[in-house]
């Protein structure tokens, strides 16, 4: 591949960032980097209407979170900027004039009423209405009315558009890297508005222009642009451009059933899809992202990797190194892929035990202080070593250890029916044997009960289980001997001793 590799991620800012366009940054990222070249970012604001104040800053902060930052973006290396389209207004309009000149576009001068209208008549009579070569020639257009007129009209203010002129009777055979070769009639496309009288381009125009003068050479998006491709290759050939690739990627599905994953399955369906919290600044509503949730972006990246690609191997654990090293086009799949939420707390169970336990006692800290609980950094730390590896999140360790720091006041009733008439009974003659014992280390202390046990021939589960009850409250935890040392002999005894006195 060529070092000239420039791929970009163009988002709107119309609301925080879904799942589906990290997951296109995150691929576009993999190729540039795999292929040496540039990832860049350009915000395309051209519809002010949908602009949301935040967004830019969201889109930029989650992308710095997740480790995959571009190259080129608003105030960073802007070699080819400005990389807002807001802010290249005043180039649009060049270029829509110069389709105008070469005959590849006209101006619509028909109000939305006279189209809505036109609309419903057609639908009455069992057609669909398309703006294309079957009526342009007919309807308010410049193909129509004279040069004189279509000048009196734009002087006049008159509100217009201007509209590609698609071709008639052809048929496009057009390339994508992921599916291949993909024909086109172009009888059956319409017309699209390249740029309102409001001295603003659409997306279509915009987009094919930036891409051009910013040297893109691949276009990496979702499966929802697919429809447009066939005007993106024709609004090339107008202009005499050189064509980028296109490739197009597979949907993210529902986790149940068929259907995109939308913005509005995360929190009604239990898990994330926005990669950092969000606030919606006009209505208050808030959104639950991964960062706050606990996922580490890691996570967030393996996870993403594997929604429409494989190595094809059964290798699920990737470093964002070996992403790059491995990542291929032609790997990435045309089916949609299927979201799982339980699959992504696995993923983030991986990632949560490479973390240092110091780092882990760092962020468990924050835990205990807002439940008013003070340990000191050592003590927390060997809690975190014991406990990890069952939890998923950093906030499953309180409930995984609050025994470690608070002596139970209730005992679960399901255990409670190991607590036979000669229990209380054991439970002081083991609190004879734990008093004795002055190496009070996890090994020395399981080695002594045991050595007990069986010279008194006494069950293991007769004492065990109601042992554990007396320090836990629960029959859960890490090693019972383990605990015990962490409590300390003072603490263990006062614990067994509450325990009898309350059962």
């Amino acid at each position: 591949m060529s070092n000239n590799v420039r791929v970009r991620f163009a988002p709107s800012p119309t609301g925080p960032l879904h799942i589906g366009g990290v997951r296109t940054a995150l691929f576009n990222y993999l190729f540039a980097k795999k292929n040496k070249g540039t990832f860049y970012l350009r915000i395309e604001d051209t519809d002010q209407n949908r602009f949301v104040p935040g967004a830019e800053a969201y889109i930029l902060e989650a992308l710095e979170w997740l480790g995959i930052s571009p190259d080129e973006t608003i105030g960073k290396n802007e070699k080819f900027g400005p990389y807002r389209q807001s802010e290249r207004k005043a180039l649009y309009k060049e270029y829509a004039d110069q389709l105008i000149q070469s005959g590849w576009a006209y101006y619509a001068f028909d109000t939305a009423a006279a189209l809505d209208q036109l609309r419903k008549e057609t639908e009455e009579a069992g057609n669909t209405f398309i703006y294309n070569h079957t009526n342009r020639e007919i309807l308010e257009t410049s193909l129509r009315l004279s040069a004189e007129e279509v000048a009196a009209k734009i002087q006049a203010g008159d509100e217009f558009v201007i509209r590609f002129k698609t071709p008639t009777d052809q048929t496009l055979h057009l390339n994508d890297l992921i599916r291949g070769d993909i024909k086109f009639e172009t009888n059956l496309l319409d017309d699209k508005v390249l740029f309102k009288s409001d001295g603003m381009p659409t997306y279509h125009l915009a987009n094919i222009v930036d891409d051009h003068l910013m040297e893109t050479s691949h276009v990496i998006r979702g499966e929802e642009w697919l429809p447009s491709l066939p005007l993106h290759e024709l609004l090339y050939t107008a202009f005499g451009w050189q064509a980028p690739k296109f490739a197009h990627l597979p949907l993210i599905l529902k986790p149940v059933g068929n259907g995109k994953l939308s913005k509005r399955d995360g929190d009604k369906l239990g898990f994330p899809v926005f990669p950092l919290n969000w606030t919606d600044p006009v209505s208050g509503e808030q959104s639950s992202g991964y960062r706050e949730k606990g996922f580490y972006p890691e996570t967030v990246l393996n996870f993403l990797a594997l929604l429409g690609w494989n190595d094809g191997t059964d290798q699920e654990i990737f470093s964002l190194d070996e992403l790059i090293e491995k990542f291929d086009l032609s790997r990435v799949h045309k089916a949609g892929a299927k979201f799982d939420p339980e699959k992504n707390k696995w993923f983030n169970q991986h990632y949560l035990k490479l973390q240092s336990d110091s780092s882990l006692t760092q962020e468990f800290q924050k835990v205990l202080v807002e439940k008013q609980i003070t340990a000191a950094d050592e003590y927390v730390e060997k809690v975190v070593g014991l406990i990890k590896e069952r939890a998923t999140f950093v906030s499953d360790f309180y409930e995984l250890s609050d025994f470690f720091f608070v002596a139970p006041t209730t005992y679960d009733a399901k255990a409670l029916k190991n607590w036979k008439e000669d229990t209380a009974t054991l439970m002081q003659k083991t609190i004879a044997v734990l008093d004795k014992i002055d190496d009070f280390t996890s090994a020395h202390i399981e080695s002594t009960v045991k050595e007990w046990l069986t010279a008194q021939e006494i069950g293991m589960g007769k004492v065990m289980q109601p042992l554990r009850l007396s320090l836990v409250g629960e029959l859960k935890g890490p090693h019972l001997f383990d605990i015990i040392e962490m409590l300390g002999k003072s603490e263990t005894i006062y614990r067994i001793n509450n325990a009898i006195a309350k059962n």
